[in-house]
């Protein structure tokens, strides 16, 4: 019987963060503060960030193939979904539209619910692959929302802060979210009660300052495995050393790299960086015909088309013609029939949910002719 290999110790490695607040708070300026940051931005609040991001999301497939993208380029140190609780739209609007459903509660029972829930599990599956195989942190940022909340052991109830993921699918998807990560902050602003009067007996609220919890309170969830203060300064120094640990250990071994090999490497260095030079030089040489070529094969953006579909096209460099081709080889529609007066839950549950297999489809059939 073969064995299995015993490890000890400390394992360093990406990190998984959830971080939810109230609107306003400075999620996405706290976000830009990780190492090396790559957003999807679901919900376009980092136009006036100087920041890293994908093309914006218009579909779930859209979101899933971003993070596939990412495990195979490692084009950061850290990816930021902002915000999950608008990710979860998209994702709720693809298990719909998959089951011909215009609405998660038309399934009956809680159906819906479950179907969402394991989608949104495959997703932080997903997301675990940035973190084990990319050694990628992966930041989630989300909305609080203030929720009645009764304790099973207790008599009455008392307000709460949770993450805003949906009003009914939060019950399942928050959990999820919540054990699938290493640390999870709640930020909020600090205020104070004061006596406004002599008596006592009015009160206004004073202070203001925005701050962090990291451990678990009747009134919010949190938690973190690094010995953090209970409550913090909003300030991303704080938590730095949690991450910098990576990045401080992938350089020293580069430095006892380079010490080791300094006189060895250094001519192929200056051959390099000739190379490099020609390289460049020849891309300049090679832009414009590579312009004029992917102004070609680009997909035209059809207005009467969805946006997620559109975006999806352009992604694959899919044009018209071929997704045409392809919709009339399964004998769904006619070629000659537009792609704009296909049915729209067709479009959705078929062109967008199943997008994968339709390009699969045009790259291995359609584009073999």
């Amino acid at each position: 019987m073969n064995g299995f290999v015993i490890t000890d110790g400390v394992i360093n490695g990406a990190k998984k963060v959830v971080f939810y607040g109230p609107e306003g708070i400075g999620k996405s300026t706290f976000a830009s503060k990780f190492p090396d940051p790559l957003f999807i931005d679901t919900e376009g609040s980092t136009k006036e960030l100087d920041v890293k991001r994908l093309p914006k999301t218009t579909s779930w497939q859209m979101i899933i193939q971003e993070v596939q993208w990412i495990i195979q380029t490692k084009p950061c140190k850290t990816l930021v979904i902002d915000t999950a609780d608008w990710a979860e739209r998209l994702c709720v609007e693809a298990v719909c539209s998959r089951h011909g459903k215009s609405g998660v509660e038309e399934f009956g029972y809680g159906n819906g619910y479950t179907y969402v829930a394991e989608e949104w599990g495959r997703f932080l599956n997903l997301l675990q692959d940035v973190i084990d195989v990319a050694n990628i942190n992966v930041l989630l940022t989300a909305h609080a929302v203030i929720r009645k909340f009764e304790q099973p052991n207790e008599m009455g109830a008392y307000d709460r802060y949770e993450l805003k993921l949906g009003k009914k699918t939060t019950a399942q998807t928050a959990p999820l979210t919540k054990e699938w990560a290493d640390i999870v902050l709640f930020a909020n602003y600090k205020t104070f009660s004061v006596a406004a009067d002599k008596e006592g007996k009015k009160h206004k609220a004073q202070g203001g300052q925005r701050v962090m919890y990291t451990t678990h309170h009747p009134c919010w969830d949190a938690k973190n495995r690094f010995g953090l203060p209970e409550e913090m300064p909003l300030d991303y120094t704080g938590i730095a050393h949690i991450f910098n640990g990576i990045v401080q250990n992938t350089e020293i071994n580069t430095r006892s790299m380079e010490s080791v090999q300094s006189q060895a490497v250094q001519p192929q260095v200056e051959s390099n960086q000739n190379i490099s030079k020609k390289i460049d030089q020849l891309g300049s040489e090679l832009e414009p015909v590579i312009k004029t070529a992917e102004a070609k094969v680009m997909p035209q953006s059809n207005s009467a088309l969805p946006r997620a579909l559109i975006d999806l096209m352009n992604k694959d460099l899919v044009t018209e013609d071929e997704l045409k081709k392809a919709v009339a080889s399964k004998g769904y529609y006619p070629y000659e029939t537009p792609i704009e007066n296909y049915d729209s839950s067709f479009i959705d549950g078929v062109l967008i949910a199943a997008w994968p297999q339709v390009f699969k489809i045009i790259d291995e059939q359609i584009r073999q002719f």
